[in-house]
Protein backbone atom coordinates (compact mmCIF):
# COMPACT_ATOMS: atom_id res chain seq x y z
CA UNK A 1 0.00 0.00 0.00
CA UNK A 2 1.47 3.14 -0.78
CA UNK A 3 1.59 5.85 1.87
CA UNK A 4 -0.64 8.90 1.79
CA UNK A 5 -0.17 12.02 3.19
CA UNK A 6 -2.76 14.91 4.65
CA UNK A 7 -1.55 18.50 3.55
CA UNK A 8 -4.04 21.29 4.73
CA UNK A 9 -5.00 23.88 2.97
CA UNK A 10 -7.42 27.11 3.26
CA UNK A 11 -9.67 28.46 0.60
CA UNK A 12 -12.22 31.16 0.70
CA UNK A 13 -10.98 31.29 4.57
CA UNK A 14 -12.14 27.52 4.75
CA UNK A 15 -9.92 24.92 5.66
CA UNK A 16 -9.73 22.07 3.06
CA UNK A 17 -7.36 18.78 3.70
CA UNK A 18 -5.90 17.12 0.65
CA UNK A 19 -4.43 13.89 0.33
CA UNK A 20 -1.23 13.21 -1.51
CA UNK A 21 0.63 10.55 -3.13
CA UNK A 22 4.11 9.84 -2.44
CA UNK A 23 4.50 11.23 -6.22
CA UNK A 24 3.14 14.76 -4.29
CA UNK A 25 -0.66 14.13 -6.65
CA UNK A 26 -4.00 14.33 -5.35
CA UNK A 27 -5.72 11.62 -4.78
CA UNK A 28 -8.44 12.99 -2.37
CA UNK A 29 -9.48 16.01 -0.85
CA UNK A 30 -11.82 16.23 2.59
CA UNK A 31 -14.39 19.51 2.69
CA UNK A 32 -15.04 19.48 6.30
CA UNK A 33 -17.70 22.40 6.09
CA UNK A 34 -19.47 19.96 3.88
CA UNK A 35 -18.15 16.75 5.84
CA UNK A 36 -17.40 15.43 2.85
CA UNK A 37 -14.33 12.79 1.16
CA UNK A 38 -13.99 14.00 -2.68
CA UNK A 39 -12.29 11.61 -4.40
CA UNK A 40 -10.18 10.93 -7.31
CA UNK A 41 -10.09 7.31 -7.46
CA UNK A 42 -12.28 4.81 -6.15
CA UNK A 43 -10.08 2.36 -5.90
CA UNK A 44 -8.27 4.07 -3.21
CA UNK A 45 -11.15 4.58 -1.05
CA UNK A 46 -9.78 2.96 2.04
CA UNK A 47 -6.08 4.32 2.08
CA UNK A 48 -7.65 7.64 1.77
CA UNK A 49 -10.11 7.26 4.67
CA UNK A 50 -7.22 5.72 6.85
CA UNK A 51 -4.99 8.96 6.05
CA UNK A 52 -7.73 11.08 7.16
CA UNK A 53 -9.16 9.13 9.96
CA UNK A 54 -7.24 11.21 12.98
CA UNK A 55 -9.11 14.54 10.87
CA UNK A 56 -12.26 13.15 10.84
CA UNK A 57 -14.65 14.96 12.96
CA UNK A 58 -18.00 12.97 12.55
CA UNK A 59 -20.37 11.13 9.86
CA UNK A 60 -19.07 12.16 6.46
CA UNK A 61 -19.96 11.52 2.86
CA UNK A 62 -17.19 9.80 0.97
CA UNK A 63 -17.63 9.78 -3.19
CA UNK A 64 -16.24 11.16 -6.84
CA UNK A 65 -16.29 15.08 -6.76
CA UNK A 66 -18.54 16.96 -9.10
CA UNK A 67 -17.06 18.43 -12.16
CA UNK A 68 -14.69 20.97 -11.16
CA UNK A 69 -14.09 24.09 -12.62
CA UNK A 70 -10.83 24.96 -15.12
CA UNK A 71 -9.11 26.59 -11.92
CA UNK A 72 -9.90 23.31 -9.36
CA UNK A 73 -8.45 21.09 -12.41
CA UNK A 74 -5.28 22.97 -12.42
CA UNK A 75 -4.98 22.97 -8.89
CA UNK A 76 -5.42 19.62 -8.47
CA UNK A 77 -2.72 18.40 -10.83
CA UNK A 78 -0.07 21.06 -9.34
CA UNK A 79 2.49 19.29 -8.07
CA UNK A 80 3.18 20.29 -4.44
CA UNK A 81 6.77 21.96 -5.08
CA UNK A 82 5.23 23.85 -7.52
CA UNK A 83 2.40 25.41 -6.07
CA UNK A 84 3.18 28.83 -4.69
CA UNK A 85 0.32 29.40 -2.41
CA UNK A 86 1.76 27.89 0.99
CA UNK A 87 4.38 30.65 0.58
CA UNK A 88 4.24 32.73 3.87
CA UNK A 89 4.71 36.64 4.24
CA UNK A 90 9.00 37.37 3.64
CA UNK A 91 9.10 33.67 2.56
CA UNK A 92 12.56 34.09 0.81
CA UNK A 93 13.89 36.57 3.91
CA UNK A 94 13.36 33.81 6.03
CA UNK A 95 15.14 31.06 4.39
CA UNK A 96 17.97 33.64 4.13
CA UNK A 97 17.79 34.41 7.65
CA UNK A 98 18.12 30.37 8.61
CA UNK A 99 20.66 29.77 6.39
CA UNK A 100 22.52 32.81 7.65
CA UNK A 101 21.47 34.76 10.82
CA UNK A 102 24.56 36.81 10.61
CA UNK A 103 26.73 37.98 13.96
CA UNK A 104 24.87 37.69 17.24
CA UNK A 105 25.97 40.99 18.09
CA UNK A 106 25.98 43.92 15.71
CA UNK A 107 25.82 48.00 15.87
CA UNK A 108 22.94 48.12 13.73
CA UNK A 109 20.13 46.24 13.11
CA UNK A 110 19.46 43.21 10.14
CA UNK A 111 18.37 45.29 7.30
CA UNK A 112 16.86 41.85 6.49
CA UNK A 113 14.90 41.38 9.59
CA UNK A 114 13.74 45.30 9.10
CA UNK A 115 12.25 43.94 5.25
CA UNK A 116 10.99 40.41 7.15
CA UNK A 117 9.01 42.61 9.87
CA UNK A 118 7.52 45.07 6.46
CA UNK A 119 6.57 41.95 4.30
CA UNK A 120 4.99 39.85 7.39
CA UNK A 121 2.71 43.22 8.41
CA UNK A 122 1.79 43.66 4.97
CA UNK A 123 0.63 39.77 4.11
CA UNK A 124 -1.18 39.92 7.59
CA UNK A 125 -3.17 42.45 6.14
CA UNK A 126 -3.45 41.28 3.02
CA UNK A 127 -4.36 37.46 4.00
CA UNK A 128 -6.95 39.16 6.16
CA UNK A 129 -9.00 39.85 2.99
CA UNK A 130 -9.84 36.06 2.16
CA UNK A 131 -12.87 35.13 2.36
CA UNK A 132 -14.65 37.86 0.48
CA UNK A 133 -13.28 36.35 -2.74
CA UNK A 134 -9.84 37.43 -2.42
CA UNK A 135 -6.98 35.40 -2.65
CA UNK A 136 -3.24 36.88 -1.71
CA UNK A 137 0.10 35.02 -2.75
CA UNK A 138 3.53 35.88 -0.96
CA UNK A 139 7.54 36.16 -2.20
CA UNK A 140 6.79 34.80 -5.54
CA UNK A 141 10.21 34.05 -7.05
CA UNK A 142 11.04 35.70 -10.87
CA UNK A 143 13.91 35.00 -13.20
CA UNK A 144 17.26 36.66 -11.76
CA UNK A 145 16.93 36.45 -8.25
CA UNK A 146 13.83 39.06 -7.96
CA UNK A 147 10.49 38.66 -6.30
CA UNK A 148 7.20 39.87 -5.91
CA UNK A 149 6.31 40.86 -2.44
CA UNK A 150 2.83 40.25 -2.37
CA UNK A 151 0.39 39.75 -5.23
CA UNK A 152 -3.21 40.05 -4.42
CA UNK A 153 -6.27 38.91 -6.25
CA UNK A 154 -9.95 39.83 -5.94
CA UNK A 155 -13.28 41.33 -7.37
CA UNK A 156 -11.39 44.91 -7.95
CA UNK A 157 -8.70 43.37 -9.61
CA UNK A 158 -4.89 42.36 -9.51
CA UNK A 159 -2.33 44.32 -7.13
CA UNK A 160 1.37 43.76 -7.03
CA UNK A 161 2.23 44.86 -3.46
CA UNK A 162 6.07 45.77 -2.06
CA UNK A 163 6.23 46.57 1.33
CA UNK A 164 8.53 49.23 2.87
CA UNK A 165 9.72 49.33 6.55
CA UNK A 166 9.21 52.72 7.80
CA UNK A 167 8.96 52.42 11.56
CA UNK A 168 8.40 55.86 13.42
CA UNK A 169 10.22 57.47 10.45
CA UNK A 170 9.09 59.97 7.94
CA UNK A 171 8.32 59.33 4.46
CA UNK A 172 8.56 61.41 1.30
CA UNK A 173 7.16 60.14 -2.18
CA UNK A 174 8.38 62.34 -5.07
CA UNK A 175 7.66 59.99 -8.42
CA UNK A 176 10.15 57.90 -8.73
CA UNK A 177 12.24 59.05 -5.58
CA UNK A 178 11.37 57.75 -1.98
CA UNK A 179 12.96 58.89 1.03
CA UNK A 180 12.77 57.06 4.21
CA UNK A 181 13.81 59.25 7.13
CA UNK A 182 17.24 60.34 6.85
CA UNK A 183 18.11 57.68 4.54
CA UNK A 184 19.26 58.32 0.57
CA UNK A 185 16.36 58.64 -1.71
CA UNK A 186 16.06 56.28 -3.94
CA UNK A 187 13.82 55.60 -7.33
CA UNK A 188 11.79 53.01 -5.69
CA UNK A 189 8.64 53.58 -7.34
CA UNK A 190 10.44 52.51 -10.70
CA UNK A 191 10.93 49.26 -8.69
CA UNK A 192 7.04 49.06 -8.00
CA UNK A 193 5.90 49.34 -11.26
CA UNK A 194 8.26 47.02 -13.03
CA UNK A 195 6.99 43.81 -10.46
CA UNK A 196 3.71 45.00 -11.60
CA UNK A 197 4.71 44.92 -15.26
CA UNK A 198 6.14 41.61 -14.94
CA UNK A 199 3.27 40.38 -13.03
CA UNK A 200 1.24 41.92 -15.91
CA UNK A 201 3.32 39.79 -18.57
CA UNK A 202 2.95 36.48 -16.57
CA UNK A 203 -0.67 36.49 -16.19
CA UNK A 204 -1.74 38.41 -19.28
CA UNK A 205 -3.72 40.31 -16.68
CA UNK A 206 -3.19 44.16 -15.93
CA UNK A 207 -1.85 44.52 -12.74
CA UNK A 208 -1.98 47.22 -10.19
CA UNK A 209 1.21 49.31 -8.27
CA UNK A 210 0.92 49.12 -4.83
CA UNK A 211 3.52 50.48 -2.47
CA UNK A 212 2.73 49.50 1.15
CA UNK A 213 4.47 51.87 4.01
CA UNK A 214 4.66 50.30 7.03
CA UNK A 215 4.31 52.14 10.52
CA UNK A 216 5.56 55.25 8.84
CA UNK A 217 5.13 58.58 11.56
CA UNK A 218 4.20 60.61 8.57
CA UNK A 219 3.68 59.93 4.97
CA UNK A 220 4.28 63.13 2.12
CA UNK A 221 3.17 62.44 -1.19
CA UNK A 222 4.17 65.74 -3.33
CA UNK A 223 1.71 64.71 -6.31
CA UNK A 224 -0.27 61.35 -7.02
CA UNK A 225 2.43 59.29 -8.80
CA UNK A 226 2.22 57.54 -12.07
CA UNK A 227 0.23 53.80 -12.10
CA UNK A 228 1.11 53.24 -8.60
CA UNK A 229 -0.94 53.15 -4.79
CA UNK A 230 0.53 54.47 -1.99
CA UNK A 231 -0.95 53.30 0.53
CA UNK A 232 -0.09 52.69 4.59
CA UNK A 233 -0.42 48.89 5.50
CA UNK A 234 -3.29 50.26 7.77
CA UNK A 235 -4.89 51.42 4.59
CA UNK A 236 -4.26 47.91 2.57
CA UNK A 237 -7.97 46.76 3.46
CA UNK A 238 -9.54 49.57 1.20
CA UNK A 239 -8.62 47.29 -1.37
CA UNK A 240 -11.46 45.13 -0.72
CA UNK A 241 -14.32 48.64 -1.09
CA UNK A 242 -12.76 49.37 -4.56
CA UNK A 243 -15.46 48.49 -7.56
CA UNK A 244 -15.62 44.77 -8.73
CA UNK A 245 -13.91 44.12 -12.27
CA UNK A 246 -13.60 40.39 -12.28
CA UNK A 247 -16.12 37.75 -11.81
CA UNK A 248 -15.34 34.94 -8.95
CA UNK A 249 -14.42 32.60 -12.01
CA UNK A 250 -12.05 34.68 -13.40
CA UNK A 251 -11.34 35.18 -9.59
CA UNK A 252 -10.25 31.56 -9.33
CA UNK A 253 -8.87 30.98 -12.41
CA UNK A 254 -6.10 33.87 -12.19
CA UNK A 255 -5.10 32.71 -8.71
CA UNK A 256 -4.63 29.26 -9.98
CA UNK A 257 -2.16 30.44 -12.62
CA UNK A 258 -0.31 32.33 -10.15
CA UNK A 259 0.22 30.19 -7.39
CA UNK A 260 2.10 27.47 -10.11
CA UNK A 261 5.96 28.31 -10.30
CA UNK A 262 6.23 27.58 -14.03
CA UNK A 263 4.05 30.74 -14.71
CA UNK A 264 6.90 33.00 -13.50
CA UNK A 265 9.63 31.28 -15.19
CA UNK A 266 8.81 33.43 -18.46
CA UNK A 267 9.15 36.99 -16.71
Amino acid sequence: MNRLRVVPTRRHGQERLYVCGTDGRNVAWYDREAARVNLLSEDRRDDVLHALGPFLTGPVTVGPPSVPTPAELARLTLHPDDDLAPNRPGEALVIDLDRDPGPARRLRPDPRRRALAAEQAVGAALDDLEGGGWHSLHSLPLPGGDRVHHLVIGPAGLFCVRALYARRQRVLVADPMVTVGRREAQPLLRRVRADADRAAHALTAQVHAVLAVVEAARLDVLAPPRRIRVLRDTDLAGLARLGGVLKPADVEALHAMARDRHTWLRV
